[in-house]
């Protein structure tokens, strides 16, 4: 228990308060509407006050070691002396390294609310009654667990920090223009003394006894209010236990939902140099489509700057098929997300007709089907996206990766097909194949509403409003972009401070709880102002972005397929491309479907899935079938 006549211990939310105790009204006018308006401000704008915010954080681990320097006597002085130091050091840190301490707010809040916690553990096993002792150690342990979670989700962590700190300095502000106006009021109401009141001798003892009864009932009051204080505290308490589970388990059901990579996709500690090179195989946990065995390969590649690298994919094998080798047909996946996670043989269907069109069909005509992940998903490293060498060089490995398969016989003839970004992915495939990978024969390339030009695309979505989507969508591809192009500087394009919620956003992906945090995030901040502040089709990346514009040449025919209400790539990029794909002299036949968005083009029932396996049909036994509407 504190005893009677000792000072309360000092917090850190309450040093700064004690600081304007008894100030005159206009100081608490001043300070209130200050306040008022830096709470007001961290609340509504966190991107554009985070320097604002990173201050403030400083300020107050400064504040909370002077407050705990100045904690109640019976407080141990190593106590008082080292949590205290440890927090002013952390806020001096935090304001002379502000520049740096942008990017690592996340972490060092979640420092700063493990050392509040373990001082607050300390103090509940030192001092107080059981009622303080209750929540101290409550407060300490959700404390603790905070900080670990603020760990785990640091772009999620900035929103709620920004809330919460702006809150509290909104209330505070509040707090001392309220004080203010009473204060005003109070002054205006009293009436300064004229002279000394005479004095009832003859009540004297009548006093007295007033004395003692109003003794009595301050008493009840004390212990009545010590009760409230008590409960209150009880209740206080359960409150953070309730929020401290309610954060665990929302972690756990987040963690519980994404992929987990197991040590399949781990490279040996020597990886062959040869590229198209198989590693090891292993049977794939996933559905099965009637009729084949699928098996995924871990293999030797190169990514997107021509390093040695290391990929993975699924091979679709029909089990009955006709005497010879097999033809095969490369399938080239779209958006999953840019993480290791994200790897599409990861995932339970993505060896059925839902994930890749015709499958089905082309199991019954005894073609292979060799679905590659790309370097980076799956097995480690940068993933490539919408980088169109990296992409390519993934998807012809696994071809040849693939004919190191025991029991597998494949014949040369390939057909190249992709959706969205594995559109992109087949065009630069077919183009570089001869060069890269000159014994694949490459018959034909099928495209499924391809991303054909990454620029015009970036230009197409940025020309909109923001929304939590495109941050999203945006983060995926200039991440990978900074990570692959050393002439990419990522805080060039973001707003300032952001760069953990901007890479935060790619390690989740879209069929995983997580993405909810992101999306939460981005809508966040949204409100405040753009994450991306640079032009993406300027600078460096614009030219990067250029660069990964396939432009041939393609010796074989192609076929593209999309639909009129895709709500992903605008329809008139789609009829651009076939232009010019027809100006440059190609062998072309495209196809737009009515009432079709992104992916209806490809699921089962499409109107273009037949067409593509017939067409793929032809392009194997070199049938002499239309191949080219640019005539027309």
């Amino acid at each position: 228990m504190i005893r009677e006549g000792r000072r309360p211990p000092v917090s850190g939310w309450s040093v700064v308060p004690r600081l304007v105790r008894g100030a005159p009204p206009v100081v608490l006018v001043v300070v209130g509407a200050l306040a008022l308006l830096v709470g007001l401000l961290i609340v509504t704008r966190p991107l554009t006050s985070l320097v604002l915010l990173t201050v403030y954080v400083g300020l107050s681990a400064i504040f909370s070691g002077i407050a705990r320097m100045l904690a109640a006597p019976e407080t141990a002085l190593w106590s008082r002396v080292g949590f205290g130091a440890v927090w002013i050091a952390l806020g001096l840190a935090i304001l002379l390294g502000l520049g740096r301490t942008l990017e690592l707010l996340p972490e060092i809040i979640a420092v700063l609310l493990v050392l509040g916690g373990l001082a607050s553990i300390y103090d509940a096993v030192r001092r107080g009654s059981v009622s303080q002792r209750v929540l101290a150690g409550v407060w300490g342990g959700a404390q603790i667990a905070f900080g670990i979670l603020s760990y785990a989700w640091p772009d999620v962590t900035v929103l709620l920090v920004a809330l919460i700190f702006g809150v509290r300095t909104v209330i505070f502000g509040a707090s001392l223009l309220v004080r203010a106006v009473r204060a005003f009021v109070e002054g205006r109401r009293s009436v300064p003394a004229t002279g000394e009141p005479a004095r009832d001798t003859a009540g004297t003892d009548a006093a007295a006894s007033a004395s003692g009864s109003a003794a009595a009932d301050a008493a009840r009051r004390g212990r009545a209010r010590a009760g409230w204080l008590a409960t209150g505290r009880y209740a206080l308490a359960s409150l953070l236990v309730a929020l401290a589970v309610g954060g665990w388990w929302a972690n756990s059901w987040f963690q519980d939902g994404a992929q987990v990579v197991d040590a399949f996709y781990d490279p040996p500690s020597v990886v062959p140099y040869e590229h198209g090179h198989l590693i090891r195989t292993d049977d794939f946990s996933g559905q099965k489509p009637a009729g084949a065995d699928v098996r995924r390969i871990l293999y030797t590649t190169r990514d997107a700057n021509g390093q040695p690298a290391v990929a993975s994919a699924l091979v679709i094998t029909p089990r009955e098929a006709p005497p010879g080798p097999r033809p095969v047909v490369s399938w080239n996946h779209g958006t999953t997300g840019v993480a290791r996670g994200c790897a599409p043989s990861l995932r339970d269907a993505s060896a059925t007709k839902w994930a890749i069109p015709g499958l089905d069909e082309a199991i019954a005509r005894g073609w292979v089907v060799v679905a590659s992940d790309y370097s980076g998903q799956g097995a480690p490293g940068v993933f490539p996206y919408l980088i169109g060498r990296g992409e390519a060089r993934s998807s012809l490995d696994a071809v040849l990766a693939a004919r190191e398969v025991e029991g597998l016989n494949l014949s040369r003839r390939t057909a190249v097909w992709g959706h969205s970004q594995g559109g992109h992915a087949a065009l630069w495939t077919s183009q570089i194949a001869g060069d890269y990978a000159p014994d694949i024969d490459v018959r034909g390339t099928a495209l499924l509403a391809p991303v054909a030009e990454p620029i015009a695309l970036a230009e197409e979505l940025t020309s909109g409003d923001a929304n939590a989507m495109l941050s999203i969508l945006i983060s995926w591809v200039l991440v990978p972009y900074a990570d692959t192009y050393d002439d990419i500087d990522l805080t060039r394009y973001i707003a300032p401070g952001s760069e953990a919620i901007v890479r935060e956003m790619t390690q989740r992906c879209p069929s995983e709880p997580g993405v909810i945090v992101s999306v939460a995030t981005a809508l966040g901040v949204s409100e405040d102002r753009p994450l991306f502040v640079g032009d993406l089709t300027a600078g460096a990346l614009g030219r990067r972005l250029a660069d990964n514009t396939p432009t041939g040449p393609w010796g074989q025919p192609m076929l593209i397929g999309w639909g009129d209400e895709d709500e992903v790539i605008p329809p008139h990029l789609q009829h651009e491309f076939v232009e010019q794909l027809c100006a440059d002299g190609n062998q072309v036949r495209f196809l737009e479907y009515r009432g079709y968005d992104h992916l209806g083009i490809l699921l089962p029932g499409s109107h273009f899935v037949p067409v593509l396996i017939d067409w793929t049909d032809a392009r194997f036994r070199h049938a002499d079938t239309h191949v080219d509407d640019c005539l027309n």
